[in-house]
């Protein structure tokens, strides 16, 4: 649904091609956006007399304000399903749901599906060139890459292959660090893993 609408907003806003011109929201009724410095977040929205109000941090990069903004309009769009759209297994609401809800409507709205599978077949395949292209963070054309199925999913041991485990080995692993690591060890040190720096 959140790519749909997506798709149905660069229709409405008139974009057919790469970067989107997010500043066209503000021109959207009932819409003010306004750049602020100092915010302690990347940006929020909340109805304010009768329109809704866009706030973006200015302290944050153009790449980032570009897809706060589009984050922050998905959540006006939502605003009247709030209560029953995104709820947790036992029926309460759900904001990290939301939020990653939201954050896949900026990456659709930003590098919609078709036309990075346009550039990909017309032979732009750089990840670096595409974020260029979009105007987007490289880290955001990387996700959105995997999504659409054009980059390999991480693996989570990715982190593995260019590091030196035996520095701090703690640090590249999240779920029982220590059978993780007798795996991983098994050969150099006879498949017995006593302590590593301590307890993980």
């Amino acid at each position: 649904m959140a790519e749909k609408q997506a798709m149905r907003l660069l229709q409405i806003l008139g974009q057919t091609g790469p970067a989107v011109d997010v500043s066209l929201i503000a021109e959207l009724p009932r819409i003010e956006v306004r750049v602020e410095p100092n915010l302690v977040v990347s940006g929020f929205s909340q109805w304010n007399r009768g329109r809704w109000l866009l706030a973006v941090n200015r302290d944050d990069s153009l790449v980032r304000r570009r897809f706060t903004l589009a984050h922050e309009f998905k959540h006006i769009l939502d605003n009247p399903f709030i209560g029953h759209a995104y709820l947790d297994r036992t029926g309460k609401p759900d904001e990290a749901f939301a939020e990653k809800i939201c954050d896949y409507f900026a990456a659709c709205l930003l590098m919609p599906r078709p036309w990075i599978k346009r550039e990909w077949i017309n032979g732009l395949q750089d990840q670096a060139l595409l974020a260029q292209l979009f105007n987007v963070s490289e880290s955001a054309m990387a996700i959105r890459l995997r999504q659409i199925g054009l980059a390999e999913p991480r693996s989570r041991f990715d982190s593995l292959k260019a590091v030196d485990v035996s520095r701090d080995p703690r640090r590249y692993f999240r779920r029982n660090p220590r059978r993780e690591l007798e795996v991983l060890l098994a050969g150099r040190v006879g498949g017995s893993l006593v302590a590593v720096g301590g307890t993980p």
